[in-house]
């Protein structure tokens, strides 16, 4: 019987929820799968793949990475790639700026380090909403098992209203708590539609601003020296 190689054993602490959890690299085996699955350009196959890796490499117990916020999930993606493959991203861009007439085209290299995409927090905007004088409504950053799930919605409108829906805590009014969890879901769809549109806006305003891994880059096409303004954001950025 052949040998098994020991794995390190590697901490993180998650940036929203502040759970603390060790975990193991990813095998060559995960790696291929997860990279066939960004080939196909499944996004649904490709996050199934990302969960599953997660929960396989993860060594605490009681870790639900369904139930992590959607950052912490893609920040604990970001740093178990970074530990399994290496620290540095290298990725191609087309030059779309136009030379004489034409399109530049010349493909530019690009190198980051992932571990460097910091967790960006608008620490302006508040989880807790005062909608009247006496209802304030509690809101979460939405789970990663919902976002995966509100995708299947038919429009943006509906995504966006159900993820609402599904990222509501508790409604106070004053006197008594009403958390969601123990609510009918007819009835906070009902509370939500009973709205007006600024108080809805004050909850609009707080998923406009939701964390988010992202870092933006200067390139310079060596080619034709126009400088471009490259976003990294997206699990996808991650891959080599």
């Amino acid at each position: 019987m052949l040998p098994k190689i020991d794995k390190p054993v590697y901490s993180i602490t998650l940036p929203l929820s502040k759970k603390e959890l060790k975990y193991t690299p990813f095998t060559v085996k995960e790696q291929r799968n997860l990279l066939l699955s960004l080939e196909t350009g499944d996004i649904q196959t490709m996050e199934k793949n990302i969960e599953q890796v997660l929960k396989n490499c993860t060594i605490t117990e009681g870790i639900e990475i369904s139930k992590l916020p959607l950052i912490d999930v893609e920040y604990y993606f970001l740093h178990l790639r970074a530990r399994s493959v290496g620290e540095i991203v290298e990725n191609q861009y087309v030059c779309n700026n136009e030379v004489d007439g034409k399109q530049c085209g010349n493909n530019i290299k690009v190198s980051f380090n992932i571990l460097d995409i910091p967790v960006t927090i608008n620490e302006d905007v508040t989880d807790t909403i005062k909608l009247t004088d006496n209802i304030i409504i509690k809101l979460k950053y939405p789970e990663y098992s919902v976002v995966k799930r509100m995708e299947n919605s038919e429009t943006v409108t509906d995504f966006a209203f159900n993820l609402i829906i599904e990222s509501i805590d508790y409604i106070h009014d004053g006197e008594q708590y009403y958390y969601a969890s123990e609510t009918d879901p007819a009835e906070l769809v009902e509370f939500v539609n009973s709205l007006n549109t600024e108080q809805f806006a004050k909850i609009e305003n707080f998923f406009n601003n939701l964390p988010s891994l992202r870092k933006d880059l200067k390139v310079k096409c060596p080619k034709c020296g126009f400088e471009h303004e490259i976003t990294i954001e997206g699990i996808e950025s991650f891959f080599e």
